[in-house]
């Protein structure tokens, strides 16, 4: 068969397939958004929490029950993102805890779920919103934006660097100031201009710039090491995978298992909760995402430098070539 037709088999083969998979990437987990083992918090007289233990209970699998002595205990839990909610029972009623700045969607449906049972009982909760997302973004809609922006910029850095040519130092040079450009740019625009953000402005600029150098070193070390297929595999990876497992519009805990996980160990979704943390939080809970971008970035960045030497090594070109790209880089 002429090597013409067989790509034009692989064109009509291939774009259906990755149609299909794109499809089943962003509408399954969309289409499944639901509690699982969310962190919920109780508080109060233990005879009452444990009442409220048992109500709770009844949607099995939903949530992850944490009791606290009372309801100071229950808003510093919330704080240190411990849990999403808390439930406080009180002489004057039952009191539901959320924060909005966690996940709007996590706070709705926290209010719809307690305010169904309350009905069903007769009694009206109070809501008090502890961590309340910035007035400039009261939906939250702005961050949940910010994830695909950020990993395309990611992608087309990687894919840039790949394109020009450049190894070794210069490609690593090139990524780190392209992702810190972004950075700088996208914390201008999400916290100067818009107000969604309302953390310290060079703590957010670093987290987004973080976020980008995992990705853009991601695609750009794959493809020192595979070639021209390792910018579309780190594309794919970060647009299919890690795009709709990342929990921005909702939680890590509202998507099917084991999306939700999974997603916390990509750029996208780690990317996410560590602006989440250091924006609203005063940084609570940043450690695990911060570790999992530092090395997504280390190992990409890793991964050119090695894929460069591989290289000079087979054109026969090591020692000279370096000399030749250290003198350049000076």
């Amino acid at each position: 068969m002429p090597s013409r037709n067989r790509r034009v088999i692989a064109v009509v083969v291939l774009v259906p397939v990755l149609a299909a998979l794109a499809l089943w990437a962003f509408a399954w987990p969309a289409s499944r958004i639901a509690p699982r083992d969310l962190p919920l918090g109780v508080a109060g007289p233990p005879s009452a929490v444990t009442q409220v233990e048992r109500q709770l209970e009844r949607h099995e699998g939903a949530f992850e029950i944490h009791r606290y002595a009372d309801e100071a205990a229950a808003r510093d839990a919330i704080e240190d993102r411990s849990v999403y909610g808390a439930l406080v029972v009180t002489p004057e009623g039952p009191e539901l805890l959320t924060a909005s700045a966690a996940g709007p969607a996590v706070a709705q449906f926290l209010q719809q779920a307690v305010g169904r049972q309350s009905a069903m009982e007769g009694t009206q909760v109070r809501t008090v919103d502890v961590v309340p997302t910035p007035s400039g973004d009261p939906r939250g809609a702005v961050l949940n934006a910010a994830v695909l922006p950020l990993a395309l910029a990611g992608i087309a850095a990687g894919a840039v660097v790949t394109l020009l040519g450049l190894r070794g130092r210069r490609a690593v040079l090139a990524l780190l100031g392209a992702s810190a450009l972004v950075g700088v740019v996208a914390a201008g625009i999400a916290h100067s201009w818009l107000g969604a953000l309302g953390g310290a402005w060079w703590t957010e600029a670093g987290v987004l710039a973080l976020s980008t150098l995992a990705v853009s070193g991601a695609v750009a070390g794959l493809a020192a090491l595979v070639g021209s297929a390792g910018t579309g595999i780190g594309a794919a990876l970060v647009m299919l995978i890690g795009n709709p497992f990342s929990g921005a519009t909702s939680a890590p805990q509202m998507l099917p298992e084991p999306a939700g996980a999974i997603g916390q160990w990509l750029p996208p979704g780690a990317g996410t909760t560590l602006l989440r943390s250091v924006s609203y939080f005063d940084g609570a809970a940043a450690t695990g995402p911060a570790l999992t971008l530092a090395w997504w970035a280390a190992l990409g960045l890793g991964a050119v430098l090695l894929g460069s030497s591989l290289r000079a090594r087979k054109t026969g070109g090591g020692p000279a070539a370096e000399r030749r790209e250290l003198s350049a880089v000076a």
